[in-house]
């Protein structure tokens, strides 16, 4: 039987086939055998894995039973849902794999809350002024905002990452939707600061030129404490692993969060900001 070769990056239905086929073959079992487990024919498995058919729903979430993947951050439900949202800048799928396993998650955001931080409805709010541009479509803001709500939960694990998060002072000034839900955002960021494994600072718009970074930076500590960073432009996202790259921008981080207001004066100027909205 001919097998073929399969290449990961030619496309996202690429690389979810081939993660498929090399879980599987980990196992030592047969496409057969997959297919009886998920209830699909072999011929639909070698579809997926070749990437001739694309995977659904129903599929992953099938795969997630089969080979014991549901609810965790290998989850082909999550790599179905990152491949949904066409939308989403290239490099972020992949930043998001990392995400799920990093044992400290450091963040700087510009204008926007981080994602990870927002609440459902400021959530819903930017995903639906982006469908209004039409840079996506309705289901996407919908795959958009469930996607993010699943990366949030990822967060609540039994050793949960330690969050490090600086924001820009614009973040807290920018009005996204109404009152009510700028109020309930900035609620949630106070309620966030107290909890043990997160620390949440305010970048004033007095550091000025001292400020580190321009544009939106990640940096992921993973279990074997390398380091990988991810920025985005206005058109993609770039995952770094090279040590001689990343770590000036760790450097760089530890000069912002030295710049940046303490988690004290952090909370009591986001309670400012929201009072003023009140």
């Amino acid at each position: 039987m001919n097998r073929k070769e399969l290449n990961p990056d030619a496309s996202p239905h690429a690389a979810y086939g081939a993660r498929l086929r090399s879980l599987r073959e980990s196992r030592g079992w047969t496409q057969d055998d997959l297919a009886a487990r998920m209830e699909y024919s072999s011929v639909h498995i070698s579809a997926v894995e070749t990437g001739r058919k694309p995977p659904t729903l129903r599929f992953s979430r099938s795969a997630d039973m089969a080979l014991g993947l549901a609810g965790t951050a290998d989850a082909f439900e999550r790599e179905y849902r990152e491949i949904k949202h066409g939308a989403l800048l290239e490099g972020f799928p992949e930043y998001v794999k990392y995400e799920g396993r990093a044992v400290e998650i450091r963040l700087f955001n510009m204008g926007i809350v981080p994602g990870l931080l927002q609440t459902p409805e400021y959530a819903r709010t930017v995903a639906d002024g982006d469908v209004q541009r039409g840079a996506i479509t309705p289901e996407q803001a919908e795959e958009r905002v469930a996607f993010l709500a699943q990366r949030q939960a990822a967060l609540v694990r039994p050793r949960a990452p330690m969050m490090l998060v600086v924001m820009d002072e614009s973040c807290l000034r920018h009005a996204v939707g109404g009152a009510e839900v700028m109020e309930r955002q900035l609620q949630r960021l106070v309620e966030v600061a107290s909890l043990p494994n997160w620390v949440i600072q305010v970048s004033p718009f007095e550091i000025g030129a001292r400020r580190s970074f321009n544009l939106p930076m990640n940096l992921l500590t993973m279990p074997d404490l390398s380091v990988i960073a991810y920025a985005e432009s206005q058109l993609r996202g770039h995952v770094e692993r090279e040590t001689a790259v990343v770590l000036p921008l760790l450097t760089a981080y530890h000069q912002l969060q030295a710049e940046a207001l303490s988690q004290a004066a952090s909370v009591a100027v986001i309670e400012q900001v929201r009072k003023g909205i009140s």
